[in-house]
């Protein structure tokens, strides 16, 4: 990075270096100070999302269990539900064989417990966005400098979404954590090659780049393996850089095909020993979500959805200083990656929170420049009897806005379904439950990966069907709920439990006592109407011999 550049960044004129600060500023920025080294900044981070995962305990996106832990559950315990996607090989099994790792390893050491199968997941997806926290910081301290590192570290573990998505076990988080590390890399790579002075002399003298480059295509390829559709974001990176390239032929045919063969190559044969068959998962993800819009069923959003909704609403308060340090500090060409993306994904007609992710920490950066930039100014606006900065004002605003909505969102926020089957696994452990059926539209709550105990459970199916307009389950249930059980289930005697929601409950409340069942437990679940105005509570009911 050049000198003009590195004093811009700081907010300062090109051409002056970083001045001592004064004592009064040094006093001021002492508790920064304690963050600079790597080392400090991952052990914050790693109690920081260790709590985090502890406070998480509401549900959020079905993939985070059925996508991941369901399957990792089937392959470390033989039993477990694979939805319609794995039948098809939509997924590779890369992402949940860490997770059936983690279950093995509880099983050996006999922490298989109710609690442990609940947070040790989360726990190690914790471990996991603290990496991607302290690679966020370095790319932030590579890229600007250490001051707007330290800012953009404050923005990650304030921003409300990171906390309540981030030590999640969907692939997405993971996806986001590889994304960052990767660009890390990636900078590192670039910055070597130019012989600036963000690298030291003795890495640009043993040129460093090509490692440090293909790392990046690694850490680049595991995260195309795992969410394909990341390639989006590494197709901008690259062909920005390539554009500028000198050698181009050796960069394709010596760096970017031999890791994504390589990487290809191993993750394919991994899915057809654990399909069983030669599958080639991201032809077929592909073809389901890209060309034959499969991914539409399960709804779609205006194109202008990212823009207007979905990512100002993940990025919260946080979105007005993102924008300024964007225009501020001109890193068009990391800045643009944010726009790229949601475009790009914009053109698909579903669309979810999740699904831009990975952008989010370089908006947060964008943030932290901003902050880091106003920290440089001195000005002062009177507030009641007492003078606070600008700077003051805005952190006080970041956190009001997003602490609380952060806590209540993780701690409280559609948590009936989870707490129901954190229950129903205590209860099973127990010896007290013989067969589940979940009256609810599919994929509501967690499955075996919570019960773990192998005992009959039925759900409501929605896998798609080839026909248009043909209802599935969830959606006939919904429609006449008290017909489409006596058509399909009939006697419900041969169930010993059965989940609900409030919203649904008085509609077959005559048939669940007409069967002798009574209700054990009601679970709050939120105080809004969510997805198809299901709220309120989550019931649990039981025959009358079980109890």
């Amino acid at each position: 990075m050049s000198q003009r550049r590195r004093s811009r960044a700081a907010g300062l004129p090109p051409g002056d270096p970083d001045p001592p600060p004064s004592p009064e500023k040094a006093r001021r920025i002492r508790p920064w100070a304690a963050l600079g080294s790597d080392r400090r900044v991952l052990a914050l981070a790693l109690a920081f999302r260790a709590a985090n995962a502890l406070l998480v305990r509401t549900y959020f996106n079905p993939d985070e269990h059925w996508q991941c832990l369901e399957v990792a559950h089937r392959i470390a315990f033989g039993y477990g539900h694979l939805t319609w996607e794995w039948k098809r090989g939509l997924r590779s099994y890369l992402h949940p064989l860490i997770f059936a790792a983690l279950y093995k390893i509880l099983a050996l050491l006999h922490l298989d417990t109710p609690w442990f199968m609940v947070m040790a997941p989360r726990l190690l997806q914790s471990v996991f966005a603290a990496f991607g926290d302290l690679y966020l910081y370095k790319l932030s301290k590579l890229i600007f400098n250490s001051q707007v590192a330290q800012w953009t570290l404050f923005s990650q573990l304030v921003n409300w979404f990171m906390f309540f998505c981030i030590t999640r076990t969907l692939s997405n988080s993971l996806e986001t954590v590889l994304t960052v590390a990767g660009l890390y890399y990636w900078f590192i790579a670039i910055e070597s090659s130019k012989g600036t002075s963000i690298v030291s002399k003795q890495q640009a003298a043993s040129k460093q780049s090509p490692p440090a480059r293909k790392l990046a295509l690694l850490i680049a390829a595991l995260s195309c393996a795992i969410r394909p559709t990341s390639a989006v974001t590494w197709l901008y990176v690259g062909l920005l850089d390539f554009i500028q390239m000198k050698s181009k032929c050796y960069f394709v045919s010596l760096e970017v095909i031999p890791v994504g063969a390589i990487v290809l190559a191993v993750t394919t044969l991994l899915d057809w020993w654990m399909y069983g068959s030669q599958v080639i998962v991201p032809l077929n993800f592909l073809k389901f979500n890209l060309f034959s819009s499969g991914g539409d069923y399960y709804g779609t959003h205006v194109f202008h959805w990212y823009f207007t909704q979905g990512f100002p609403s993940m990025i919260w308060t946080f979105l007005p200083f993102a924008m300024c340090g964007i225009v501020k500090s001109r890193e068009w060409r990391i800045s643009g990656l944010i726009a790229w993306v949601l475009g790009v994904y914009s053109i698909l007609g579903h669309k979810e929170f999740r699904f831009v992710l990975p952008v989010l920490p370089v908006a947060l950066m964008f943030s932290g420049y901003c902050l880091a930039a106003m920290s440089q100014f001195k000005g002062k606006i009177l507030h009641g009897k007492r003078c606070l900065s600008r700077l003051q004002l805005s952190v006080i605003l970041l956190i009001i806005t997003n602490v609380p909505m952060a806590l209540y969102m993780s701690l409280f926020h559609q948590r009936g379904t989870e707490d129901v089957m954190y229950y129903l696994s205590k209860e099973a452990h127990d010896g007290r439950v013989k067969s589940v059926l979940f009256l609810m539209p599919c994929h509501s709550t967690p499955y075996y990966s919570t019960l773990h105990h192998n005992v009959p459970m039925r759900f409501l199916d929605c896998t798609p069907s080839g026909n248009k307009g043909t209802l599935d389950e969830s959606d006939r249930f919904l429609t006449s709920p008290s017909e489409f059980v006596g058509e399909v289930f009939g006697n419900l005697s041969s169930f010993s439990h059965i989940v609900l929601f409030e919203s649904e409950e008085r509609h077959v409340h005559h048939l669940l006592l007409g069967n002798s069942f009574l209700e054990v437990r009601r679970f709050f679940h939120t105080h809004f109407k969510v997805d198809r105005d299901l709220q309120s509570s989550v019931v649990v009911y039981s025959q009358g011999d079980v109890l």
